[in-house]
């Protein structure tokens, strides 16, 4: 019986880097974005300012991934500012995860920019499972120009742990016998599954390292973080059952959400956002032959507070005007009257098996038509493009009839417009 081989594989920077190299090598640029204080963001006037990724040198200046564009020209008020190319992003994700699974069959895409490589069963192919690592790192950064960061063990959390040492375009090993010296003088920050809330209530209890942490009665964890003590005390120890899984795990959910192009102060604009998300929650349903049993509207207000509100449906459906119906229903139960910036649709309780709607006698509703309506549509939006067909409410609207998910001035840029240094 083989130990397990584990990689996790995390490109250095992803959005900022794969940027880099577009523009270097299809653009004619000779400014290195990676070189330089510099940061992938959104567009202030449409409210999307935040950072999505930073530079190296931008992060010696404190720049976080997630705070405002603001925030970050005032710690660095050189920065270079980029806008976001999802497009771009999709396809040298694809390239990446392309020579992974040139190595193994069992390749786990944990996002866009990282993946979980088992390669138990074929790492004696190629060498030593440092020279592999070695080996993959090196082939990613010479044929597409961007760098990774590769951690090695026999788990999928100790590999993960082991990406996140030193940077860039390294391999790191954190073997269950290096975890005393690798990882527990670390700060329990640094551990996987511990944000601000849980390292703070964890530094109030004394727990600093997480060697302190794994050092401590899981039992007083638990009675302290409920669930969480217990996961994250047997992570400070290394220990994790989880696979790697080739085929992701079937949703549990359907949601897309919307920041809003002005504050939202009326119930009318409200529902158009609503109906847009829902068009594109509904067409994601229909795509992967599912029906939901519950819907869910989330608010955020100006002041950046959040509320949501969900209700259970009397029947499965993946219908778009009957999930519109219920979203504007419970948007008009949880809105307190304060502006709007962001609205979100979410859907659970997925039906995989398929469905037989229960026939009321009462009905007003001809719910086959409606069904045969959302066909027609997703059809002539794949034949021709999402804009093919639009309902009227959204015609000289600035709401997208097809709004959440990645909007589309994050999915392609028009780099004839920008200055290429």
């Amino acid at each position: 019986m083989f130990d397990s081989i584990i990689y996790h594989i995390d490109v250095n920077s992803a959005f900022l880097s794969w940027e880099a190299v577009y523009r270097l090598t299809h653009l004619g640029g000779s400014l290195d974005l990676r070189e330089i204080p510099s940061a992938v963001g959104g567009d202030m006037a449409l409210r999307h300012g935040i950072i999505l990724a930073k530079s190296i040198p931008a992060k010696k200046y404190g720049i976080k991934t997630g705070e405002t564009i603001l925030e970050a020209q005032q710690k660095c008020p050189n920065l270079t500012l980029v806008p976001p190319n999802y497009g771009l992003y999709e396809r040298c994700s694809a390239a990446f995860l392309g020579i992974l699974r040139e190595y193994s069959d069992v390749v786990e895409q944990y996002s866009i920019d990282e993946a979980f490589v088992d390669m138990t069963s074929t790492c004696h192919l190629y060498g030593t499972p440092e020279e592999t690592a070695m080996q993959i790192k090196n082939r990613i950064r010479d044929e597409l120009g961007f760098t990774v960061n590769v951690g090695i063990s026999r788990n999928k959390l100790l590999a993960k742990m082991a990406s996140d040492f030193k940077k860039p375009d390294r391999v790191h090993t954190l073997y269950p016998e290096e975890i005393q010296e690798k990882m527990w003088p670390l700060p329990v920050s640094d551990l996987f599954f511990v944000g601000r809330a849980t390292t703070k209530k964890l530094f109030s209890v004394g727990l600093k390292t997480i060697g302190e942490l794994a050092g401590a009665d899981p039992a007083w964890l638990k009675h302290i973080l409920k669930k969480q003590g217990e996961i994250i005390w047997g992570f400070a120890n290394g220990i994790d059952c989880s696979p790697v899984m080739a085929k992701p795990p079937a949703n549990k959910g359907y949601g897309n959400s919307t920041t809003t192009p002005y504050d939202v102060t009326d119930v009318p604009t409200a529902n158009k956002v609503l109906l847009a998300l829902a068009e594109t929650v509904g067409n994601r349903l229909r795509a992967e032959q599912v029906q939901i049993e519950v819907v869910a509207v989330g608010i955020r207000y100006a002041d950046l507070s959040y509320q949501s509100h969900q209700r259970k449906l009397d029947t499965a459906t993946n219908l778009t005007l009957e999930i519109y119906k219920a979203a504007c229903e419970l948007f008009v139960e949880l809105w307190d009257g304060h502006p709007v910036r962001h609205l979100g649709v979410h859907t659970s309780r997925v039906n995989t098996d398929g469905f037989t709607r229960q026939v009321c006698l009462f009905d007003e509703v001809d719910y086959d038509k409606l069904a045969k309506m959302d066909d027609a549509l997703d059809g002539l939006r794949e034949r021709f493009g999402i804009d093919a067909v639009k309902r009227a409410v959204f015609l000289n609207q600035p709401i997208d009839h097809m709004s959440g998910g990645i909007s589309r001035e994050k999915r392609t840029v028009d780099y004839t417009r920008l200055e290429i240094q």
